[in-house]
């Protein structure tokens, strides 16, 4: 059953992501570092002993759909109930409307927890918290007053509606379309798919965030609106009026989250009112939604990476488990009577090591997102947000991927038991692949990093991370600490792979060949995720973390450096001399 590492979470946020130093100069308010621990502590018990124990009802029932409303599994509805009342919604919420204005980090700190208990459970929440953020910041008086007070309460959830069959990725070419009326509203018509907890039975209204298209909107993305479409309308006293004309037909049988309802959603076809139309109100200005919704995306990217991070961990200590209790032949060295447990065998050692350095970097790495997403709101602002935009893309890929890996390892350390569902490792499995996949495609992701995100500054905030990062590498060689090895100079030859892939996009980018960029945009990506692992473990092995496991992270930490990021040399080779053969090979595909 998993439990929550609290105390290696509360270390990567104070000691690695930097939130001690944030405290320290009083750029997070009245937070203290004892409210920290108890956050995190009430955090990690809810999800090890709340949401943890009904991941498998979830699982197996699934969320049901009959007559157009969704049940959901057994003992959920309960549970979000408890986890709203908790407060747990409203930690980052403005105190206008109810919320506690705590930092980001916390937010994504708990959000790790309660993925790692349930990922199909969780994803509904931080949708909602999502509708919050672009609301909050681009909402009208009416509508925040109207709405947020029960969003941010917990009494109301959200939803995001941006896809439709025929558009995916590229939003430009959406169908769905909204009518201006008389009275300031406007009615949608249209078709949504792959809307996640678009309908369920956990709150009586769900608030639905949805980009269309006006009449007289220019072509592609610069002609997409977004509209506030409740489920209910709402009437002047705040209490629920007549239902909307927006309904799920259906919900989509899907590998891995079955908790979570992924709905297909009708607006306007008539069902609901006196006249066909789901009535919406406008958020933001005309024409100008998708900078609204991407508010709601940019945190939901960094979000989608914790749930990287929490498949992980789940599965990493799912693997330990089963590999100390798992007896199989006897491994080198072994002394003890009869068969010894697999994780003495090397190779399963080194597969459960590989899954904690993959862990612990993604933790780090979304971590680190996080505590620049909060400084950016401060001193220093410029330097902060762009730190942000350099990092949600690595976040979300990196962390993701290392979902998919680690809890594919998993499966493997328990052999055919891991193919079993009784296990859980599949589940685990299954559950973790959507996540490379939506909020932006991990290919999306390193578009975003290579062609938008490299460039920031005219190439001087990659430049000075780059430096950052050497300073990490430089302080480890100069510990001259048997325990770490050759991490100094192992960390500091992949970052000089880092700097030459990095200089060498640049320059291509610079003589407008973004094709051949492109090309190994993927390999960058993951190159640059390799390097921060390494970096971030080393930083937490040099620091002091008061709890005894400095061995352990200096052990880990060498592993890393000296086993998992030597791979950036290869990644270099395919981001700078990739591009010919990949264009060579295209015609193998006709």
């Amino acid at each position: 059953m998993y439990k929550a590492p609290v105390e290696e979470i509360a270390f990567t946020l104070k000691h690695v992501a930097g939130l001690t130093p944030a405290l320290e100069g009083g750029h997070l308010g009245d937070l203290t570092d004892d409210l920290v621990d108890a956050i995190l502590s009430e955090a990690g018990r809810f999800a090890s002993e709340e949401v943890a124990p009904l991941a498998e009802i979830g699982d197996r029932q699934g969320a049901r759909l009959a007559d157009g409303k969704v049940s959901m599994p057994d003992g959920w509805p309960a549970l979000y109930k408890a986890w709203a009342q908790g407060g747990w919604n409203s930690l980052t919420a403005s105190p206008d409307f109810g919320g506690q204005g705590l930092p980001h980090m916390l937010h994504v700190a708990a959000l790790e927890m309660w993925n790692s208990g349930s990922m199909a459970f969780a994803i509904g929440p931080t949708l909602t918290i999502g509708a919050i953020e672009a609301l909050s910041a681009h909402g009208s008086d009416h509508l925040k007053s109207t709405y947020l007070p029960k969003m941010v309460s917990g009494e109301w959830m959200g939803s995001m509606n941006l896809t439709e069959p025929h558009a995916g990725s590229d939003l430009g070419v959406m169908k769905t379309r909204a009518e201006r009326r008389d009275d300031g509203t406007y009615r949608l018509f249209g078709q949504k798919i792959f809307i996640t907890y678009g309908e369920h039975d956990f709150t009586d209204n769900i608030v639905h965030l949805v980009l269309a298209r006006l009449p007289d909107a220019p072509a592609g993305t610069r002609g997409i609106s977004l509209f506030l479409v409740p489920k209910f309308l709402v009437n002047a006293d705040g209490s629920l009026g007549p239902r909307n004309d927006a309904h799920c037909h259906s919900i989509e049988h899907k590998l891995g989250i079955h908790g979570s309802p992924t709905c297909t959603m009708i607006y306007g076809d008539g069902r609901f009112g006196d006249e066909p139309g789901a009535i919406g109100w406008l958020i933001g200005e005309e024409n100008r939604g998708l900078a609204c919704m991407f508010t709601m995306m940019n945190n939901a990217r960094l979000a989608v990476g914790m749930q990287g991070v929490a498949i992980a961990e789940a599965a990493t200590q799912k693997a330990i488990a089963y590999a100390k209790e798992r007896t199989q032949g006897k491994a080198p060295g072994w002394q003890g009577s009869g068969m010894s447990p697999i994780i003495e065998h090397p190779d399963v050692a080194r597969m459960l090591l590989t899954m904690k350095v993959l862990t612990q970097g993604a933790r780090a790495i979304t971590y680190a997102c996080a505590h620049a997403v909060d400084l950016s709101h401060g001193e220093d602002a410029r330097h902060w947000a762009e730190r942000a935009s350099l990092l949600t893309p690595i976040a979300k890929s990196f962390a993701t991927d290392a979902g998919v890996d680690v809890a594919s390892l998993g499966v493997q350390v328990h052999g055919g038991m891991g193919f079993i569902e009784e296990t859980g490792a599949a589940r685990l499995l299954r559950d973790a692949r959507i996540a490379p996949i939506y909020e932006g495609t991990n290919g999306i992701q390193a578009i975003d990093l290579v062609t938008r995100k490299l460039p920031l500054s005219d190439g001087k905030h990659i430049g000075g991370f780059i430096a950052e990062l050497r300073d990490i590498a430089a302080r480890a060689r100069a510990a001259n600490a048997p325990a770490l090895g050759e991490t100094g100079d192992r960390l500091e030859a992949s970052i000089d792979d880092l700097e030459a892939a990095t200089q060498w996009l640049l320059a291509t980018l610079a003589e407008g060949k973004q094709a051949e960029a492109l090309a190994g945009a993927t390999a960058y990506q993951r190159l640059f995720g390799l390097v921060l692992t390494g970096a971030y473990l080393a930083k937490g092995a040099l620091a002091d973390g008061g709890d005894g496991r400095n061995a352990a992270r200096a052990a880990l930490c060498r592993f890393a450096a000296e086993n998992v990021i030597g791979e950036t040399v290869a990644l270099r080779d395919r981001v700078t001399t990739g591009a010919a053969s990949l264009a060579a090979a295209r015609t193998v595909l006709d």
